[in-house]
């Protein structure tokens, strides 16, 4: 019941909505994929284990059957000892005569080796010292040591198994005597793996015959180990003293040597300190580690197979221990690289790698069993969403630190911001972020992975969105500071940080249609919509912030000019008092004509026309008297200031567009009240009746009573009504026009 639950509280965690649903085949390609990874290592474990199951019976049967053939030798050599003794009458004094030769003859030899051992010694220290100084070179002196070390310790048995029955200080001074001895077979044991350590180098250098001579060495003392491991076993079980009647079976205090054992962990454990090494010579960097993995990791792999493994007998199965140890130490280091957390581009130079892995061992025609559990145990895939979520964090982590900065210096502003080689203001900020941004992007493109790659562009798009509402939002504020705050508070330099960030925001722009360019060829067809359309949100949003820099400049120029608008159409209006706004304007142009960016030069002209025609009109609509004509004539003076003024920067074709408002407007105002009508239906076939801005104007001049007006306005009335004059289908400024009142809207026409 528990592990249904199980099974059940799993499928919930990945299905938690009917959406989910559509997720089904890929969660079941993910799990048969963990299956097969988990049946493979199984059966790579099964198979390792039956074989040594296998190869461990086959030696027991082989043990038992040399047991038994020495067991009956033994028991025929004494049933024929005993059948001599009794046919033999003189037998006991010739085997006592024979006892006392045979001790006299021990005696002596053991006298003689004692004398001679400390200067066979000195002999053997001073070969093992001069080969231990170079052990990748000839090694000249390696099977003449063994051959007199073995000799040696063969004597050092015998004497110590001799000694069991003396005297506790007899033991303790033989010790004595041989601890030398025991020192100098440490010292070659040691010698001995540490020529298995350098098998590889040994080779590369020529020295071939060193690995035979070694493997040698290891199969001579396995014989000796399986010897004596037998005479122990016979000692064991045999039901008579058999054994204690020959010399040869006395020494039994051999310590087993293991060497084949040894040497084959010892060629582990030197692979797996070949790759700590190469790992801790690019102290962990992944993509240093990965690169360097071609310079010697099949190499490596071939010296093996083609000068290596001949060294060996065959039942070693040297060259799949090599590959299957390869094989394993890779996907460990390749485990701690990961585990250490590399950089995004180690994550992806490792996930490539994994690929030219498998092709490479394919070419090499590595049977596919000996590289069981595969790398990252299948799942290479894996790095890549390690991949994705590293740079999403980056990216927040990266994106963070920068508009920190930025948005800091944008509102302390303690210095002007930087300028560039054009001599246009900008931040610093906007070329970091693109640069990483960027280099995410070739990190993503060069791992052929085009849902990484699209990724990487969604998550850009994500970052910069929010960067465009930091700007937005801390624009706002501070203009809000700037034109609410008291002056104290109140820090300069407002309009030339607008201006840097309307320029970032175009060479951002830029920027994002460069990558769509540079992408586009490069990716699939699945992805490429879904990449351009990123982009292009990003450069709409790019655009945004430009349209919101550029209001905010004419909001800053219009609420320096506030004092002087506000006189528009006041008794001190018809003195003259646009001639200031004019300057004031033109200040603020040829400041932004220098560090503004061309193309928001015209868009900011374009709000600017637009800005002031409806601060005019505006002003002009709501006023409660005009005088007649002194305001007409006003008004063409002030049109005049402004096209001149504006004519620097657009062509007065164009211009004469923009005034045609008020041209119009102009006729309504000079026209009687007889032919105001006329003047009216030519306003209205562009601009439509806007009836409360009419009514507005008629009533404010001061040439028409009460009675003048109301006629005036009937018969605009009755000219809507014949004419069927209505709105424009496309809006017109005067959509932007409000009057104070808007009562006059709601009268029936007549």
């Amino acid at each position: 019941m528990s592990v249904q639950l199980s099974a059940a509280q799993a499928v919930a965690e990945h299905f938690k909505s009917p959406d989910d649903l559509q997720k089904l085949s890929e969660f079941r390609q993910k799990l048969e994929k963990e299956k097969a990874s988990i049946d493979a290592k199984l059966k790579s474990g099964v198979k390792d284990q039956l074989d040594s199951v296998r190869d461990g019976v086959r030696q027991l049967f082989t043990t038992r059957g040399n047991l038994q053939s020495i067991k009956d030798e033994m028991i025929s050599l004494d049933k024929l000892g005993k059948d001599t003794t009794g046919q033999i009458k003189t037998f006991d004094q010739i085997s006592e005569v024979s006892k006392v030769h045979r001790n006299f003859a021990q005696t002596e030899e053991m006298v003689n080796n004692l004398l001679d051992m400390d200067e066979k010694i000195g002999n053997l220290e001073y070969m093992l010292d001069t080969d231990s100084q170079d052990p990748q070179g000839p090694n000249e002196h390696l099977l003449e040591m063994h051959y007199q070390i073995n000799q040696l310790e063969a004597f050092r048995n015998e004497v110590m198994h001799m000694a069991k029955t003396s005297s506790p200080e007899v033991r303790s001074t033989l010790q004595q005597y041989f601890a030398r001895l025991n020192r100098l077979i440490e010292s070659f044991d040691s010698y001995i793996l540490t020529l298995a350590k350098n098998i590889l180098p040994l080779v590369r250098a020529g020295h071939a015959s060193v690995v035979v001579k070694l493997i040698k060495i290891a199969e001579m003392e396995l014989k000796e180990d399986e010897k004596a491991t037998a005479i122990r076993l016979l000692k064991k079980a045999a039901k008579m003293d058999a054994a204690s009647k020959f010399r040869s079976l006395q020494a039994n205090a051999r310590i087993l040597k293991l060497y084949r054992q040894k040497i084959m962990q010892t060629i582990r454990e030197s692979i797996r300190q070949t790759f700590d090494l190469r790992l801790n010579e690019v102290q962990g960097d992944a993509i240093s580690f990965v690169e360097g993995l071609d310079d010697w990791i099949f190499d490596d792999l071939s010296w093996i197979e083609i000068y290596v493994a001949p060294c060996f007998p065959q039942d070693y199965e040297i060259y799949p221990m090599y590959i299957k140890t390869y094989h394993k130490e890779l996907d460990e280091t390749f485990k701690r690289i990961r585990d250490a957390l590399p950089t995004a581009a180690g994550l992806l130079a490792m996930h490539a790698w994994v690929k030219t892995y498998k092709k490479k061992m394919k070419e090499l025609e590595i049977p596919e069993e000996y590289l069981e559990p595969p790398l990252m145990g299948g799942k290479e895939q894996d790095l890549i969403e390690d991949y994705s979520r590293l740079i999403v964090q980056k990216l927040d982590e990266w994106t963070g630190n920068l508009m920190k900065t930025e948005l800091e210096d944008f509102a302390t502003r303690t210095g002007p911001p930087q300028m560039d080689a054009d001599g246009l203001y900008g931040m610093s900020g906007t070329v970091i972020l693109w640069k990483i941004i960027n280099e995410q992007v070739d990190a993503a493109t060069e791992s052929n992975q085009g849902a990484v790659l699209a990724r990487i562009v969604a998550e850009s798009n994500r970052v910069i969105k929010s960067t465009h509402k930091q700007w937005i939002a801390l624009i706002d504020a501070e203009l809000k500071k700037s034109m609410e705050g008291k002056p104290e508070d109140i820090v300069e330099g407002l309009t030339e940080f607008v201006v840097a960030v309307a320029n970032d925001q175009i060479r951002c722009a830029d920027f994002a249609e460069e990558l769509s360019a540079r992408l586009e060829p490069l990716v699939s067809t699945k992805y490429k919509a879904t990449i351009a359309e990123q982009l292009n949100e990003v450069i709409d949003g790019y655009l945004d912030v430009a349209k919101k820099c550029t209001q905010t400049l004419i909001e800053l120029m219009f609420h320096d000019l506030r004092g002087v608008l506000k006189q528009l159409f006041t008794p001190a209006w018809y003195d003259g008092i646009l001639g200031p706004v004019v300057e004031t304007l033109r200040d603020y142009m040829d400041d932004y004509q220098a560090t503004l960016n061309p193309s928001l030069l015209d868009l900011l002209i374009e709000d600017l026309l637009d800005k002031l025609m409806t601060t005019y009109l505006n002003a002009l609509v709501r006023t409660s008297k005009l005088r007649i004509p002194a305001a007409p004539d006003r008004i063409k003076d002030d049109v005049a200031d402004l096209f001149q003024f504006l004519s620097a920067f657009r062509p007065p074709e164009e211009l004469e567009a923009y005034f045609d408002v008020v041209e119009r407007i102009l006729e309504m105002l000079t026209s009687s009240r007889n032919l105001i009508f006329l003047a009216f239906f030519h306003f209205a076939q562009r601009y439509g009746p806007n009836l409360a801005v009419v009514e507005n104007l008629v009533r404010a001049r001061d040439d028409f009573d009460r009675s003048a007006a109301n006629e005036a306005m009937e018969a605009i009335k009755k000219k809507i009504k014949d004419e069927n004059i209505t709105d424009p289908p496309e809006p017109t400024i005067m959509k932007k026009i409000t009057v104070q009142s808007g009562l006059s809207r709601f009268l029936p026409i007549k």
